[in-house]
């Protein structure tokens, strides 16, 4: 059983990793029960954030303004899950921080405490862990892709443990399975608070159902069938500006964000509506 992983969540903006995009990444290294570093960012997606999404999750387009844009968030995203290498590059110096009993780059060490190998974050070495883990895991990896990145890891569901360990709770949502264990939840709905709740929930079902259901704690590969995606090309995005700035079309989407496929999707229906560009 996993002492130590990734708890990752995500908020997007829809529940098609191939269509919508994330807007919030939150994510914990934990070692041992202990939350030991953190990443968490909103996303500027380059796509207007639907109603029904703000009001489920408090995120509204002027708080993401600004922030990273899908390549800088999924990227730092990497670069958090990559520390545990350069930890392991440098024994000497982890030695030296453990000894002292400091904090760097998502280590926490008790002063006296002996350092313990943990997992190389390359090569889907390290286990995520999330509450209907396929879910995030399907956008991290679409994301990845549509950078021309390929992504793969091992993981632990929550959501699939609550399945077989809570049989009488009729919904097993991470609100409802954090109040039914009484794990507070400040925050539902938004990435980092969702990933400490997901934790908790792993930590408590390990603790009192481990031995019963060893399998179900047991990380498992993660699958997610992502088509071959290329970038918008230089030609459709020209086209795409014209026919916007043609037809007065007033669009918040960020074009230069768009997958080949997406922008003749948009440029078809916008010649669907308006019609072709006017020579």
């Amino acid at each position: 059983m996993e002492d130590t992983y990734i708890a990752l969540d995500l908020e997007t903006t829809g529940l098609s990793p191939a269509n919508d995009r994330i807007l919030e990444i939150g994510a914990l290294w934990i070692e041992n029960g202990e939350v030991t570093d953190t990443y968490e960012t909103f996303v500027d997606c380059g796509i207007p954030i639907p109603q029904a999404i703000t009001q489920l999750t408090g995120i509204t387009d002027e708080m993401v303004k600004g922030s990273p844009c899908t390549e800088e968030a999924v990227r730092g995203f990497l670069d958090f899950t990559q520390m545990r290498r350069e930890r392991e590059s440098a024994p000497a110096r982890v030695e030296e921080i453990c000894a002292a009993g400091q904090n760097r780059q998502g280590m926490s060490a008790a002063a006296g405490s002996p350092c313990t190998e943990v997992p190389d974050p390359f090569a889907g070495e390290y286990v995520l862990l999330g509450h209907n883990l396929p879910f995030d895991y399907s956008f991290v990896k679409y994301s990845m892709a549509r950078l021309g990145l390929t992504y793969e890891s091992r993981g632990l569901d929550t959501l699939k443990m609550a399945r077989t360990c809570l049989p009488r709770l009729e919904k097993k949502s991470l609100d409802r399975v954090s109040a039914y264990l009484g794990i507070p939840q400040k925050h539902h709905h938004r990435a980092l608070d969702d990933a400490l709740t997901a934790s908790r929930i792993y930590e408590r079902l390990k603790r009192e159902f481990g031995e019963q259901y060893p399998e179900l704690f047991e990380p498992q590969p993660m699958a997610c069938r992502v088509p071959k995606m290329s970038p918008i090309t230089n030609s459709q995005k020209v086209y795409l500006r014209d026919l916007i700035k043609c037809h007065r079309i007033e669009s918040n989407v960020k074009i230069e964000t768009l997958t080949k496929n997406e922008a003749s999707r948009m440029i078809d229906s916008i010649i669907s509506q308006y019609g072709r560009l006017k020579r």
